[in-house]
């Protein structure tokens, strides 16, 4: 440690002596020794020097006190008054105003040079300076060595606790990712850790602990993993991605398709269920590397149509781990729905479940666990299907029809689909004659070539009414 005014005082060699009452912080580091004469050396003092002088234009009771008082007010730990040039003692005014300060005075014998002083106390500042210079590179060592040799940040964060004496917590995404403690409470300093994401990850070690530039350097290694982990689960997840749209798309079927899935660590044996998570677009880019709860260690991810698709094996707890990462997403800040697919076998079924948590998407939840997918919403979830020119075929039609004289064709269409092919329901609701509404129907026909009436063609303008209204909603969220 660096030099206290104690450990001075106590050098034989010196012969310093203490006069007067004030005892000040005998523990108080010494941060450098500060020889002056002049009657107001304040200016140039920055506190914690001892302060050495002569007293050489110190003539009056008055000067020697305010040349006091200034070093008192720069926060000196000491003065040293030489002998035996221009005062026999230590002026008695002198000598009172700083047991008045509690600002501790010694004698310096003639004998004894000023630079012999500051010598000793440079000596041991430059010691001490050396001494944290080893433990710095000591521990910069053992932090690398603690994130390499296999224990990653966890290893590292115990480490950085015991250098500083304290419980660290590493968090990101609002999430705790590590910490040493165990019910810690008082007050944390927090540092931000940069990783080029906004995800307010925040290094915190609680109060009070040593301050110590190894928390700087620990920044800077947990920034530099953090960062490559996100960058390798990016990579994984596009990997995975392309494997992921293939099953879905049905491209990637039987032995193939088992063989790929697990590379992924997907086993097609046992039984599976999908998750996806769908965001607000300008959140998207963050599911590329958002890391996820713990439960979810060793789960299969990839993005599919920006979406992150979670392949999960423990499929009997779907629903509750659905909840977890739900509310990890919120507390993430991130706009999210969840939805749930069902539990399956064989790559045909991790298919299915795909399509049932796409289905479960749409009903617009934070979560959405799974429901039975009928044969439409099977067509609604097909990538397969040419829907969106189905839709176009069956009511461009009559959308340009209404915009050239507002004949409200398209809502009467949707009316009576809605009410089960009821003319008389649709007059009502609408405020028409039944005659009004069987013209539109003869309208709809005529322009379209689908009889509403008829069964066949009522699935497929209903149809073509659904994925409008989805495209719309899409486009609008």
């Amino acid at each position: 440690m660096a030099v206290s005014l104690a450990n001075l005082l106590a050098q034989k060699s010196l012969h310093l002596r203490v006069v007067g009452k004030a005892a000040g912080n005998p523990d108080a580091a010494i941060t450098w020794v500060a020889t002056t004469e002049l009657e107001d050396p304040l200016p140039f003092l920055s506190g914690g020097e001892v302060v050495l002088t002569t007293g050489l234009r110190q003539k009056t009771a008055a000067a020697q006190r305010r040349f006091v008082a200034r070093v008192h007010e720069a926060g000196a730990v000491a003065i040293g008054f030489a002998l035996g040039l221009s005062h026999s003692k230590v002026p008695p005014a002198f000598l009172n105003e700083a047991d008045q300060l509690n600002l501790p005075v010694f004698e310096i014998p003639y004998e004894t040079p000023f630079v012999a002083i500051s010598r000793m106390v440079a000596d041991a500042i430059s010691a001490d300076h050396y001494r944290k210079l080893e433990r710095l590179l000591s521990d910069h060592q053992a932090l690398s060595a603690s994130l390499l040799g296999g224990g990653g940040l966890p290893a590292l964060l115990r480490t950085l606790a015991g250098m500083v004496g304290t419980d660290v917590e590493l968090s990101q995404y609002g999430a705790v990712l590590f910490s040493t403690g165990t019910g810690t409470t008082g007050s944390w300093n927090k540092v931000p850790i940069a990783t080029g994401l906004k995800d307010r990850c925040t290094l915190a070690l609680a109060e009070p602990y040593e301050r110590n530039a190894i928390v700087d350097y620990a920044q800077s290694m947990i920034s530099l993993e953090l960062s490559n982990q996100a960058k390798h689960r990016a990579a994984q997840r596009n990997a995975a991605g392309q494997i992921l749209q293939d099953i879905v798309r049905g491209t990637l079927q039987g032995q193939d398709a088992t063989l790929r899935l697990n590379t992924i660590g997907v086993d097609t044996a046992r039984r599976q269920l999908v998750m996806l998570v769908q965001t607000a677009t300008g959140q998207r880019p963050a599911l590329r590397t958002l890391p996820l709860p713990a439960a979810f260690e060793g789960t299969a991810t990839g993005l599919v149509d920006e979406r992150l698709v979670l392949v999960v094996r423990d499929a009997e707890s779907g629903e509750r781990l659905g909840e977890e990462l739900s509310s990890y997403l919120y507390d993430a800040g991130l706009t999210a729905t969840v939805g749930v697919g069902g539990s399956y076998a064989q790559p045909n079924g991790l298919r299915w479940s795909y399509f049932e948590a796409k289905e479960a998407l749409t009903h617009g939840a934070r979560l959405n666990v799974p429901q039975r997918l009928s044969l439409t919403s099977l067509l609604m979830a097909s990538e397969d299907v040419p829907l969106a020119d189905l839709a176009a075929e069956a009511l461009d039609p009559l959308s340009e029809f209404d915009a050239a004289h507002d004949a409200q064709l398209m809502s009467t269409l949707e009316t009576y689909l809605e009410l089960n092919g009821s003319v008389a329901a649709v007059a009502e609701t609408l405020g028409l004659h039944r005659n009004s509404v069987r013209y539109r129907l003869a309208q709809i026909i005529e322009l379209t070539g689908y009889d509403p009436a008829s069964t066949a063609d009522r699935v497929h303008l209903w149809l073509a009414l659904t994925v409008r209204r989805l495209a719309a909603e899409s486009g609008s969220s």
